[in-house]
């Protein structure tokens, strides 16, 4: 090969190289343009912050509705139909005996595990306060949730009215029933159950802890959620040793109700 035509390779190439070279010089000043010193759109370190927050938490429910201003006309047959489901795990006739859960004569007003002859979970026997109105009406609604560790089962009763008749019927069951609600004890009660409802916190109960005793009562009235259409969770433990299966007296559910020996 001359010379002459190795040298127009060469050349050729050269040219070609540097034609590549001044056209990605060209395309990117096209492309991209001079950067600018500040953003179009500026983003503070507040806005980046609430961007990346994380979604808050639903609210919790605030509590049960209130049964105070019910009790005036609760309907005590109605209530003790519902309260018939809890016969297999409670008693409720004076002296009459424990069984899966404690005997609940004389439940309202009473201290939390009053039953001194019958074996409380530790949750209930340490929980102390007494069962009013206002704590019957909490554990009862959701028995697990009010005392956790309780070993009563029972879902809760969903009804406020079932709840208000069936503590209706239980105070009835007793030597000294508490009085009617006043109606300073009702407003107090709708007044702390619309600020628990605004602050998402549950109102607080005078003697919550003390629902404890009333464990085995309350797991009656428990039982009337069956009657209401709300079927109770079964026994989870029979009771061994004096210790009731129900350590709040929980209902037995129409399902699998409990039996007296457990």
């Amino acid at each position: 090969m001359k010379t002459m035509e190795i040298n127009k390779i060469i050349a050729g190439i050269i040219v070609a190289v540097l034609l590549v070279i001044v056209v990605g010089k060209i395309g990117g000043a096209l492309v991209h343009p001079k950067q600018l010193e500040e953003p179009v759109y500026p983003f503070s370190d507040d806005l980046s912050a609430a961007a990346n927050k994380p979604a808050a938490a639903p609210e919790e429910p605030a509590g049960p509705e209130p049964i105070l201003a019910m009790l005036a006309d609760a309907d005590i047959a109605a209530g003790e139909k519902v309260f018939k489901k809890c016969g297999a795990c409670h008693d409720n006739t004076n002296g009459g005996p424990n069984k899966v859960g404690p005997n609940l004569y004389g439940i309202v007003g009473n201290v939390v595990a009053h039953k001194d002859d019958f074996s409380y979970s530790d949750a209930v026997a340490n929980h102390g306060g007494t069962w009013g109105y206002t704590e019957l009406n909490h554990f009862l609604a959701a028995p697990k949730d009010y005392i956790p560790g309780t070993k009563m089962s029972f879902a809760g009763l969903k009804k406020a009215s079932d709840r208000a008749n069936v503590i209706a019927f239980l105070n009835s069951m007793s030597d000294n029933p508490l009085p009617a609600p006043t109606a300073d004890e009702i407003a107090a009660e709708e007044g702390g159950d619309k600020a628990a409802a605004e602050t998402g916190e549950a109102p607080s109960d005078e003697g919550a802890a003390k629902t404890e005793g009333s464990d085995g009562d309350a797991g009656n009235a428990a039982t009337t959620d069956n009657a209401a259409g709300d079927a109770a969770a079964p026994q989870e433990e029979p009771a061994k040793e004096g210790d009731a299966a129900n350590d709040n007296g929980a209902p037995a559910t129409d399902e699998a109700p409990a039996a007296a020996g457990q």
